[in-house]
């Protein structure tokens, strides 16, 4: 294991190396823009301001650079070679997926097609088990990035539960900056020399490279950067709920994915497997995880007395009093509140700034807590959907090109 503990300092020197180039910047500049377009549409749906643009962006990319690290360092365990695996192709056909439906431009599908035609085709020409690897891989970052924090920031929502009510919910939709290490396998130059090089053990590469004369080649370290993305939707589990429970299907997922690539760089009939479940394996993690969401009781339905809060809002003063969401309100200042109309009433009729406030926490435990807010200021919650609110989300009816499609044939 010495030759991982020589490589442990070139990493984390290649990685400082990304972190300070433009391009990097650049990715954070784009997905600040991703944050700023939700802030916008949270404030036309609900007339409110989300956490600042910074703040979301800060985080995402201190998260980034962590899956970034993790991401590096598997890579390299691993031994993938980003040599002849069709980056080019992943990127221009992942695009192309896009116009079809938005999710399918995720690497999972582009990958899996690409190594399907190369193994029935012949072409493009890649290292099919490298090319399967590096997918898994990313989605084992992912996994974690949803896991520590693929719940932060969920946008509330009003949408429909399988029994077609006008229900709560949260859109989770996350991007992430990812700076990360990759490896080049390169053949040796005519003089047989390389400098700084490192000596592995024997069972490394655990990935065999499709080329045979090993002993005729070294490995380059090379940064680049990625960006991966998140969206789900939280109805009948709470944003946190719901995103471990994508995180332990993606990783699931990950961990098979990188298993058949393995096996693959073995046994060339395992390749087919492994490129055939890089697509449908991932499909079948989204379809599983909708039906489970889809299957259970919907939570943030409005209650037969009092209102149900669905999200606070940061630094206001319902926030200050540590109201949540799920939290239901039974009474302000002794007067009952069943409806947004209520709450603006009993708000109104107040001739002092204090307010006392009876509900009922998510857990079934009833508090009563004193509330001071200045007429004019927000109360800083957003109910769950009344009977006349209408559905501001519905599921996504696939791309440009889908939609055109249906229209041409209607």
């Amino acid at each position: 294991m010495s030759g991982f503990f020589q490589v442990i300092p070139m990493v984390f020197q290649a990685f400082i190396k990304m972190l300070i180039n433009p391009i990097f910047w650049i990715v954070v500049f784009f997905i600040s823009f991703q944050y700023k377009r939700f802030s916008k549409i949270k404030k036309d749906l609900f007339g409110v301001k989300s956490e600042p643009i910074w703040q979301n962006t800060l985080l995402a990319t201190a998260h980034g650079i962590i899956g970034g690290l993790v991401g590096s360092f598997l890579m390299i365990l691993v031994g993938i070679s980003l040599s002849n695996i069709g980056i080019g192709f992943l990127w221009v056909l992942s695009l192309s997926l896009m116009f079809i439906h938005p999710r399918f431009i995720c690497f999972a599908y582009s990958g899996g097609i690409i190594a399907l035609s190369s193994l029935i085709l012949g072409w493009p020409n890649v290292d099919v088990p490298h090319l399967i690897g590096l997918v898994a891989i990313l989605h084992m970052v992912e996994g974690l990035l949803i896991l520590i924090g693929g719940h932060l920031g969920a946008m509330p929502i009003y949408t429909k539960d399988r029994q077609g009510r006008v229900v709560g919910g949260f859109n989770l939709q996350k991007f992430w900056p990812i700076p990360i290490v990759g490896m080049l396998l390169m053949q040796l130059p005519s003089n047989g020399l390389v400098q700084g090089t490192v000596s592995m053990p024997e069972w490394w590469p655990i990935i065999k490279p499709a080329m045979s004369n090993l002993d005729n080649a070294f490995y380059l370290i090379l940064p680049v950067v990625a960006a991966l993305g998140y969206g789900d939707l939280a109805i009948t589990s709470t944003p946190k709920e719901k995103s471990k429970k994508s995180a332990f299907f993606l990783t699931a997922y990950s961990f098979i994915l990188l298993s058949l690539a393995v096996a693959a760089s073995y046994y060339s009939v395992l390749a087919i497997a492994a490129a055939l479940f890089s697509a449908f394996g991932h499909e079948w993690v989204i379809k599983i995880g909708r039906r489970m969401e889809m299957k259970g009781e919907s939570i943030y339905v409005a209650p037969d007395e009092g209102i149900m809060i669905l999200d606070v809002m940061r630094g206001t003063a319902a926030s200050k009093i540590s109201l949540m969401s799920g939290d239901i309100i039974k009474r302000i200042n002794n007067m009952n509140v069943d409806s947004s109309y209520d709450l603006g009433l009993a708000m109104e009729h107040a001739t002092v700034d204090i307010f006392e406030i009876e509900c009922v926490t998510r857990q079934g435990k009833y508090r009563r807590v004193t509330m001071k807010k200045p007429h004019g200021e927000p109360f800083g919650i957003i109910p769950v959907p009344e009977s006349y609110d209408r559905p501001q989300v519905e599921e996504s009816r696939g791309g440009a090109l889908t939609r055109l499609f249906r229209r041409f044939r209607k």
